[in-house]
């Protein structure tokens, strides 16, 4: 049966983006958004949404599939307060940035049915602002649209499966991983670099002060750097909190790395750094599907 109808939970830059990239594609079904009332006005006026519902259970009625874009946290939470009234018939899909925790709590939520009633995602796509001010419908062309299937889920048929034709209608490359090593992955590929953008604005400031002109002196090294230092704690937060063993042993063995060089910048060993440092661009790009 054709998706006629999907409601996404979150109509900030993902669940915004995500949206205008189905139109643009050709989607002609209705897009309901569920959020604050607010920020469902200023959706409405972007054409991101077709219309907008603040409860939850009347975001969700009549739609095929609904998609949360919001903080991983509470992505967890809505599984668990809409799965047990979801009809059996309504995919659930979300596109939280780290997938172990969400997983097992549609496990437990779905039990043996997890394989047909949900599917977890996860797109590598954003950008350093948030809100549905920013979305972008070409915001997931070329990415990688991580998936991480329950045991035995068959993730190309039914409800799901057409899902999966739209993400890649609109331009994604879809990518199937087990959870954990999704988690482990993603804290090197995204949650690292971060935690790096961070740490090197913050201690900028530190050293200079919030007005010091730093990036326009620094060049495009500094700029590129610091680009997404001004991501949103709050989303981070709930990342952190749900990857802390894989980012803090990415972190430890950063730590570790910076430290020989600093205790090696006068010897050759400063040179094999770079020399190492070189090799990762000689690296395959992922392959696709």
């Amino acid at each position: 049966m054709p998706i006629r109808q999907i409601t996404i939970f979150g109509t900030g830059l993902i669940g915004g983006s995500f949206a205008l990239a189905l139109r643009k594609h050709g989607f002609r079904g209705r897009i309901v958004g569920c959020d604050r009332a607010a920020v469902l006005e200023r959706a409405k006026v972007r054409g991101v949404i077709d219309d907008g519902r603040t409860h939850p259970f009347e975001a969700t009625r009549g739609s095929q599939v609904v998609l949360l874009a919001t903080p991983v946290l509470a992505i967890v939470d809505l599984v668990d307060r809409l799965g047990p009234v979801l009809s059996p018939k309504t995919l659930l899909t979300d596109v939280g940035s780290t997938k172990k925790t969400v997983l097992e709590r549609a496990r437990a939520v779905f039990g043996k049915q997890v394989g047909t009633r949900f599917l977890a995602g996860h797109p590598m796509a954003g950008k350093e602002q948030s809100g549905v001010e920013f979305a972008d419908p070409d915001l997931f062309h070329q990415a990688a649209w991580f998936v991480t299937p329950a045991p035995g889920q068959k993730i190309y048929d039914g409800l799901s499966g057409e899902f999966l034709e739209w993400v890649e209608k609109i331009g994604a490359h879809i990518a199937s991983v087990n959870a954990d090593e999704h988690d482990q992955l993603c804290a090197w590929i995204s949650h690292l670099p971060q935690m790096i953008s961070t740490a090197l604005a913050a201690v900028l400031v530190d050293e200079y002060g919030e007005e010091a002109p730093l990036l326009e002196a620094g060049g495009r090294a500094l700029r590129e750097m610091t680009r997404i230092s001004s991501s949103p704690y709050s989303m981070w937060r709930d990342i952190a909190l749900t990857n802390k063993p894989h980012l803090q042993d990415a972190l430890l063995k950063l730590e570790q790395r910076l430290t020989h060089i600093r205790e090696n910048l006068d010897t050759r060993e400063l040179a094999m750094e770079f020399e190492r440092a070189h090799q990762l661009r000689k690296v395959p790009a992922l392959k696709r599907r």
